[in-house]
């Protein structure tokens, strides 16, 4: 199984003119130590080049859309849509951010070979149903474009539409560049209002070598237990990483960019953890018993989308435990972005038996039974408590 969400030496970008936070590096995590020569020799390869321009784009990209989501979503608030499946606000803005995002990197980067791999296409837009909702894509889309700097391609047609959505039809892979797009992750926050992620990476030879979530309600501060958001709190967080440079983030207007750095605590009780806001979406029974294993003395904190990626990348919390359930197939846009976001800011990502995420098969994440996210240190005792809860919930079953 390849390393696909590397950690090196961070350095800084020569690009950064903002006021930066500099975080001491930790060593590697044992979880790598049989793996480590592979590791060394992907990762010199991967920080030999230069991703500024994909970057540059990327973070434009996610900021447009972005903002494209903000507006529907304001709209949203005031009706009564409570599902995906309906003609909805949410689905204009899933496809219109598709969108979005696919014309500015392409726009951006002209000269390079386009591959997208996303969760949308337009089959559901192309027949007479669809058409409403389609015409509605095109008016935000071209809206969004014209009150910024691409008013000179924001007559775009139905057609030129559909293009780029389905432009999100890669399969991915181990071979060359691949962008890897969820439009809005975390759609169940985004209907009520909370929590929701554009999510972003770019695969090279089938490793993440690059992430940007855009995350529009999240707070510029700490959501940890203790310093809970309130009304007054500053929302809008831009989170971006490239392989052997560090996790940064700034507001999403672009300005005070930060260098951030996951927790450095060692104490579970100490810890605290993030895991998903809907019972349907991961096992919090089995997230307990970790925990209680573990020690942590502090309630879960449950929100949407890779939000919690970027939270984790900041110190906010010091675990992320996802468990599926029964069936469910992991696809790579829910991780792909958020896993160099935490391991660029010096997290380990792995799955519940302590390998790697592998980036490189296609869609799908082919791992072991769920997905632990937590700082080097805490990797080793988190790894024990998993295989424990994992075993006791087997031979109870």
């Amino acid at each position: 199984m390849g390393i696909n969400c590397l950690r090196v030496v961070p350095k800084i970008p020569p690009s950064a003119k903002h006021k930066i936070i500099i975080s001491h590096s930790f060593s590697h995590s044992l979880l790598f130590t049989k793996r480590s020569s592979r590791a060394i020799h992907a990762a010199a390869a991967s920080s030999s080049m230069s991703y500024e321009k994909e970057l540059a784009a990327a973070k434009k990209a996610a900021s447009l859309a972005a903002l494209l989501c903000q507006k529907v979503q304001k709209a949203l608030l005031q009706s009564d849509v409570h599902s995906k499946s309906d003609k909805s606000p949410v689905t204009v803005a899933d496809y219109g951010s598709q969108a979005l995002v696919s014309l500015v990197l392409e726009r951006e980067l002209p000269s390079e070979s386009f591959s997208l791999v996303a969760e949308e296409d337009s089959g559901d837009l192309r027949g007479n149903s669809g058409q409403e909702t389609l015409q509605r894509i095109r008016t935000l889309v071209n809206d969004t474009l014209a009150n910024n700097e691409y008013s000179s391609v924001s007559n775009l047609t139905t057609d030129d539409v559909l293009r780029a959505i389905d432009n999100g039809k890669s399969e991915g892979g181990s071979r060359g560049q691949h962008w890897v797009l969820d439009p809005i992750d975390g759609t169940k926050g985004f209907l009520r209002g909370d929590q929701y992620a554009i999510a972003l990476a770019l695969l090279d030879e089938g490793k993440v070598v690059l992430g940007v979530l855009a995350c529009p309600n999240l707070p510029l501060t700490s959501i940890s237990g203790e310093n809970q958001q309130s009304s007054q709190d500053k929302v809008g967080c831009l989170f971006f990483a490239t392989v052997g440079t560090g996790t940064y983030m700034q507001p999403l207007d672009g300005s005070s960019l930060l260098k951030v750095h996951v927790s450095a605590t060692e104490n579970p009780e100490e810890a605290s953890f993030f895991e998903s806001f809907e019972a349907a979406h991961s096992l919090h029974d089995l997230s307990s018993t970790i925990a209680k294993k573990l020690g942590v003395k502090a309630p879960p904190v449950r929100i949407d989308s890779q939000a919690k990626y970027g939270a984790l990348s900041r110190g906010d919390g010091a675990i992320y435990l996802r468990f599926p359930h029964k069936g469910y197939r992991e696809k790579i846009w829910d991780h792909a972005a958020g896993c160099i976001v935490v391991t660029e800011a010096g997290g380990v990502v792995a799955d519940a038996a302590g390998n790697p995420l592998d980036f490189s098969k296609g869609k799908y994440l082919d791992l072991e039974t769920g997905i632990i996210v937590t700082n080097q240190k805490l990797m080793p005792l988190l790894l024990k408590a998993v295989k424990e809860s994992l075993e006791e919930r087997a031979s109870s079953l």
